[in-house]
């Protein structure tokens, strides 16, 4: 059996059901390629948490686009729920960042000042006292904690169903299959060879997340993604 489509997509998790979406609300018809069901594999178990002012890179050269991701998810969150029918439970959270070792105390310390100075937000630093009050099943020992409200966080698994069913919609489609190779010619791919057929495409997204190395057969690169746990 041949599918044929604009753009095939070769993972349904929440990149590959993201892509669909905004595909879709520029008119362009895809197939979401996925082997265990949306949501099912690393998208569906993230903690979902939204966190524009702290990470890797951030205060620093992502902080700019952490900020606009976040944004970005602020704006979204209604209009798709709506596309999609699906609640993913887009909300500001509390949460304490526990100091174990004399360098976490200054480390957390400095971010009050951070959080205290973005709308939206804020944060103060607890004792272990305090801590042991507000959650008595955190050990004895911690050295303190930073109490900071004002991230967000969304059920991760929902969110990418949401993408998903917003981008069915729009008339693209999800399709169950495992990707067994890539075909195409004058360096253009143009075919997904699957286990029980072929996707005749004009385009390909590979969004595979974790398993992004099982393309290497496929395209003759080297991918340096590896997972984690």
């Amino acid at each position: 059996m041949v599918d044929t489509t604009d753009v095939a997509i070769i993972g349904g998790g929440v990149a590959g059901c993201a892509v669909a979406y905004y595909l879709g609300q520029s008119g362009v018809k895809s197939i979401i390629i996925e082997r265990e069901g949306v949501g099912n594999q690393a998208s569906g178990y993230s903690a979902g948490g939204l966190n524009p002012l702290t990470g890797i890179g951030i205060p620093g050269p992502l902080g700019a686009f952490g900020w606009e991701c976040f944004q970005l998810h602020l704006d979204l969150y209604d209009s798709l729920k709506e596309q999609s029918g699906i609640d993913y439970q887009h909300r500001a959270v509390a949460k304490i960042d526990l100091a174990l070792e004399e360098p976490d105390v200054a480390d957390l310390q400095a971010q009050v000042e951070l959080f205290q100075g973005v709308d939206g937000f804020n944060a103060r630093w607890l004792e272990p006292d305090e801590i042991a009050k507000l959650e008595p099943r955190i050990a004895s020992g911690v050295l303190g904690g930073l109490y900071d409200y004002g991230n967000h966080a969304v059920d991760s698994h929902d969110l990418t169903k949401a993408f998903a069913a917003a981008a069915e919609k729009m008339g693209s489609t999800v399709r169950a299959g495992n990707v067994r190779s890539l075909e195409g010619s004058g360096g253009k791919i143009d075919r997904v060879i699957l286990a029980d057929g072929e996707i005749s495409c004009g385009q390909v997204v590979m969004a595979m997340g974790p398993w992004s190395r099982r393309a290497e057969s496929w395209l003759g690169v080297y991918i340096p993604v590896d997972p984690l746990k």
